[in-house]
């Protein structure tokens, strides 16, 4: 498609965003408000609200080449988080590059759940439960498997100050911009990153490393089976890593070792939760139903109804 604001008119915010809706709309790309708003506020160096404080500001000549450029980009399916640098996740901005994973509303799903757990067991604040610690102010411990860009270790750390992750990531790639991210948000002296291939540096971490020592053991694994590969959009499939998404001929390549070996290291009362492709949600729940030390597995559904996370505690014994 091509689409260029050269015309005379004075193309202020206003119009330039519409002029952005209506070609990524025409396109078929996703969340095409939210991608103008952040093709604008890069341009200007603002932030999104800000657009909406000034909608009749008129764009420089330079302005409107650099995003005559960025749209074009955009639609030729490229993300326009990889454009910016920049994708939101749970209220947060996070940084992103070709190295990692652009974070998804999906994941958020393991946010929130751990939140709300956190608060009803034991206020909220990152100590952990009484039985898991001889003290109450001991701290929170949560292991953040595959972590990517580290979003869900550092929306985690945020939420709860009291609370310390181990982050792992295979990536070497990945633990630059994720340990970046963590500086960014003030949370670097509260998330260990350590380089591996799944549970494997985690179990070398002085403290996460040992049995009945985890609060909340989170993971977002590669989980697309093949079988869905060839439906995957483009802009995912030819940008983003491939493998930080693809799980193997049925999806479960790397949530089967994690949900197997994972719950041994979680205290009495502590929660696994993997983030698993919905076409799987009946084999894991089957796995973690069958696992000894795990039980009241379940599904949670994300925003979009999908069956997107296995949740279950791990046992008394």
């Amino acid at each position: 498609m091509s689409a260029s604001p050269t015309e005379p008119a004075t193309w202020t915010t206003r119009k330039l965003l519409q002029w952005m809706r209506d070609a990524f709309t025409k396109k078929g790309l996703d969340a095409p408000g939210l991608s103008s708003e952040l093709l604008m506020a890069h341009i200007i160096g603002c932030e999104r609200l800000k657009l909406y404080l000034d909608v009749d500001r008129p764009a420089s000549d330079e302005e409107r080449a650099k995003l005559r450029e960025l749209v074009a980009r955009a639609l030729n399916h490229e993300p326009v988080q990889y454009l910016v640098g920049t994708a939101w996740f749970f209220g947060l901005p996070i940084s992103v590059d070709k190295r990692v994973l652009i974070p998804r509303p999906s994941t958020e799903t393991i946010v929130e759940h751990v939140l709300q757990h956190a608060r009803a067991s034991h206020g909220g604040h990152g100590a952990a439960p009484a039985e898991s610690a001889p003290t109450p102010s001991t701290p929170m411990l949560i292991a953040d498997v595959c972590t990517g860009s580290g979003c869900i270790a550092i929306a985690l750390a945020k939420r709860l100050p009291g609370a310390r992750v181990a982050a792992t990531d295979i990536s070497a790639d990945a633990m630059d911009v994720a340990r970046a991210n963590a500086e960014r948000h003030g949370v670097a002296d509260r998330v260990d990153f350590a380089q591996g291939d799944l549970l494997a540096p985690l179990l070398a971490h002085p403290v996460a490393g040992k049995k009945n020592s985890l609060n909340y053991l989170v993971a977002n694994p590669p989980y697309i089976p093949d079988h869905e590969w060839d439906s995957v959009e483009p802009n995912v499939k030819d940008h983003e890593p491939h493998g930080a998404l693809r799980g193997g001929a049925d999806g479960m390549t790397f949530v089967r070792p994690i949900l197997a070996d994972g719950p041994a290291l979680l205290a009495p009362g502590g929660q696994i939760l993997i983030e698993i492709a919905a076409c799987t949600g009946p084999e894991v729940l089957t796995l973690a139903r069958a696992h000894p030390l795990l039980a009241d597995a379940r599904i949670i559904h994300d925003h979009d109804g999908l069956a997107r996370v296995v949740v279950a505690t791990r046992s008394e014994q």
